[in-house]
């Protein structure tokens, strides 16, 4: 069997690393980017089989700039994968939290862990690319007095102690990620979630009368985030993550939107997973 190659945004022991390897196996090629941008065009250009992207958090919403990747690369969501995050204090054997002046993460894990750093206010925090890369380069350039927020895999991959456990405000918290693809396939089972956008015409109302018709024929949105069409002032599109029972009814459904309220396009058509 051939090898997968898979697009992430981080390094080795990153949150996205990790659902990969869920994903996909071992017998994977990780295709490491440090933005999500190369991530989309890697599959696009079909350098990468599949790409793990995440678009929304528990606690911090939607990740937006990935929607916009998605529609602008014309990516297919092929499967979606919920990971529960656990975000661990890190830094170099020996050391102790009294020592570490500064910590650096993903701003998203930074956020997630607000309450355990109001505790702590002489640790300065600061913005970086990834919480895996951050551990990574501790332990490569032997930084001392640096901390790092990033998983359990991440400290055992980089050799670094963890000096405070499971330290996110919400312990319930979860990423969810979806699995992306260049191609639509003919789908061997019958799906109850689909991603979609939808470009709404320039209508008094129009957006009460589209979710009343979802809410009609069975479709429950899990997801709505608005973004206006930049070429054609007041109008917006809506992405929207759709669940449902009757995959035909969702179908009709999506035919009469395109035909009453404006241009529909489905970016995917998979199992919910939540």
């Amino acid at each position: 069997m051939s090898t997968l190659n898979i697009a992430i945004q981080g390094v080795p022991g990153s949150f996205h690393h990790q659902v990969a390897l869920a994903k996909f196996g071992e017998n994977t090629e990780i295709l490491s980017f440090n933005q999500f941008e190369p991530v989309a065009k890697s599959v696009a250009t079909g350098e990468a089989d599949f790409a793990v992207m995440a678009i929304e958090n528990s606690i911090a919403g939607a990740i937006f700039p990935n929607y916009e990747l998605l529609d602008r690369y014309e990516l297919t969501v092929r499967d979606e994968y919920y990971l529960p995050i656990a975000h661990q204090l890190m830094a170099l054997p020996g050391q102790k939290i009294e020592d570490i002046k500064e910590v650096r993460s993903h701003p998203m894990a930074l956020l997630q862990c607000k309450a355990f750093f109001a505790e702590h206010p002489s640790i300065e925090l600061k913005d970086d690319i990834d919480t895996a890369a951050v551990s990574k380069q501790i332990a490569t350039h032997q930084w001392k007095g640096i901390g790092a927020i990033a998983s359990t895999i991440a400290a055992d991959i980089y050799g670094l102690e963890i000096l405070a456990k499971d330290i996110q405000t919400v312990k319930n918290n979860f990423t969810r990620f979806i699995i992306l693809q260049k191609q639509k396939e003919i789908l061997d089972f019958i799906p109850n979630k689909a991603s979609i956008k939808v470009t709404l015409k320039n209508e008094k109302g129009i957006l009460a009368k589209l979710l009343t018709l979802m809410s009609e024929n069975g479709l429950d949105l899990s997801k709505i985030q608005s973004v206006p069409v930049i070429q054609k002032p007041w109008e917006y599109s809506f992405f929207m993550d759709t669940v449902f029972e009757d995959h035909q009814v969702f179908k009709q459904t999506m035919e009469e939107i395109q035909e009453r309220f404006g241009e529909v396009k489905i970016f995917g058509e998979y199992i919910s997973r939540k």
